[in-house]
């Protein structure tokens, strides 16, 4: 762990501070150990991997994960802006217990104190994780933040889900999204040769599709196009159809002249508070095929992509 250097409090301005002091709290079960969900919250290197929102990036990310303990992220948007905050660790109960005051800060100045308590709860081969957010201040630069909150750590709860179940399965991938929109529009999107090409791929492809048929045992043929001109011949072959719950299918295929790729896949829609929660399960025949197809595709980000782009195809469907 890399302890995060030691600064002096960042007192939050008292002008204009915001009556309301809203909180939040959020449970979330993972399909991981309780020590492995513990370490990826308290390990920079695993931060790195799943803070923030959606198309966020965290490249800087301290956390010295004891009592006293400084704190320091900065979150990039997809615009570019930075979103620095730092803060102390007030408890830490391995593997049980975390709580952190953490800093806003917006040009160097403070806008916002909050308070996050997180437990982890053993669920045997599962993890239970509640998190509960309270705004001890706040000023009015922080209207915006703070009423993006519940939304901005849902999302981040997603990318913990997806990147805790992936690491703990050495032959699965796992991505969950939630989406805007009604689970009988996400569905369409899923099962429509030409919304499919609207949105399938990561970010710069685009795909063409030469069959497709979406009954059990009928195949949807395809091939993806790089921004870079490589073609990725694909071949699914449905295996299962529940609709609007469930789709499950193997699915083939690679670059053009490179390694061959193989997994089966399972996609499971449901209803949720904001409209619907996508979960997207690939299951390889090895640890050594999964490893490979994503060092050699990009397979996990790329997933991630393409999940951007179904977001972006819906608002405007």
């Amino acid at each position: 762990m890399r302890p995060a250097r030691k600064e002096g409090p960042v007192p939050v301005q008292s002008e204009n501070t915001l009556a309301a002091t809203p909180e939040l709290v959020i449970s979330r079960e993972f399909r991981a150990p309780r020590t492995l969900v513990w370490k990826a919250w308290t390990d920079p290197a695993h931060i790195v991997q799943w803070w923030g929102p959606h198309r966020f990036t965290t490249p800087r990310a301290e956390i010295d994960a004891r009592p006293g303990g400084a704190v320091r992220f900065e979150m990039r948007g997809p615009d570019g802006r930075v979103y620095p905050s730092t803060g102390t660790v007030n408890e830490a109960v391995e593997p049980e217990r975390l709580v952190v005051t953490t800093t806003l800060l917006q040009a160097g100045v403070a806008i916002a104190e909050i308070r996050q308590t997180v437990l982890f709860e053993d669920r045997g081969e599962s993890t239970r994780v509640t998190l509960h957010a309270k705004v001890l201040r706040a000023t009015d630069a922080a209207t915006a933040a703070l009423a993006g909150m519940r939304e901005g750590w849902g999302q981040t709860l997603d990318r913990l889900a997806s990147y805790a179940t992936t690491t703990a399965s050495d032959r699965e991938m796992v991505v969950t999204r939630r989406f805007h929109a009604p689970i009988e529009l996400v569905w369409d999107a899923w099962t429509s040769a030409a919304q499919l090409e609207a949105w399938w791929g990561p970010q710069g492809f685009t795909t063409t599709t030469s069959a497709f048929d979406l009954t059990p045992g009928g195949q949807w043929a395809c091939t993806m196009h790089g921004p870079d001109g490589t073609d990725y011949p694909n071949l699914i072959t449905f295996r299962e159809i529940v609709h609007g719950r469930r789709l499950a299918y193997s699915q083939s295929g690679g670059r053009v002249g490179g390694p061959p790729m193989r997994f089966e896949t399972i996609v499971v829609f449901e209803r949720d508070e904001v409209g619907t929660r996508v979960t997207f399960r690939a299951l390889f025949a090895s640890a050594a095929e999964r490893r490979q197809v994503i060092e050699e595709y990009g397979a996990y980000e790329g997933a991630h992509q393409t999940l951007d782009r179904l977001a972006d195809h819906l608002r405007v469907t």
